[in-house]
Order: structure tokens, then C-alpha cells, then sequence
């Protein structure tokens, strides 16, 4: 293994990979920042905690939908897929926002 210093976000952080993997990590390092800071630069989410949430979901909505078979997202056309991602944001959106004076 070997250790691999990147920034995502403008924050750094020390990764461990295998050897011979370091473009492959750098790769889905820079994929996961343009993500990212593409839903910061919009200035609809606030927080990087939701942010990678919301970055998560989206690279695993990716990835879902070039699988075939029977996935959550099997079947669905771009449209319904983009309004299921929309309605996976608004959940998150509320399941994330801090909840005040609860007593």
C-alpha cells in the first residue's frame, strides 16, 4: 500500500492505495471534486457534509444506470430518473436540516 495526497474541495486528505492504482484513485479523486464543487458553486446546498451526500448519490445514480438488470433504476427513462434523484435531494434536503427547539 502506499499513501496518496489529495485535495478535494480545498481540503486535503492522505488516501491508501495499491500500487499501480494511483491514476485510477487521482481519477475518481478528481471526478468526486468536480462533482462536488459544481453542487457548492450552485449555492443550493450548504454544508460539505451534504454535499458529498448529495455527490454520493449522484455518482451512485451513475453508476446504477449504465448496470443492466433489475436495479432501482432499471427501466426508467432519463426524465424519471432525473425526477427520482430530485425527490432523493428533497429528502435529504429535510432528513438534513438541523432540527431547533425540539422542546
Amino acid at each position: 500500500m502506499i499513501q496518496l495526497n489529495v485535495t478535494i474541495m480545498g481540503h486535503s486528505y492522505t488516501l491508501a492505495c495499491k500500487e499501480g492504482e494511483e491514476a485510477t484513485l487521482q481519477q475518481a479523486v478528481a471526478y468526486l471534486d468536480e462533482k462536488m464543487c459544481v453542487i457548492r458553486d450552485s449555492g443550493k446546498i450548504k454544508g460539505n457534509d451534504r454535499i458529498a451526500v448529495m455527490a454520493a448519490l449522484g455518482i451512485a445514480a451513475e453508476l446504477l444506470s449504465t448496470q443492466p438488470g433489475d436495479g432501482p433504476f432499471a427501466g426508467m427513462t432519463v426524465a424519471e430518473w432525473k425526477q427520482s434523484i430530485a425527490a432523493m435531494h428533497t429528502v435529504l434536503d429535510e432528513a438534513l436540516t438541523p432540527q431547533e427547539n425540539l422542546f
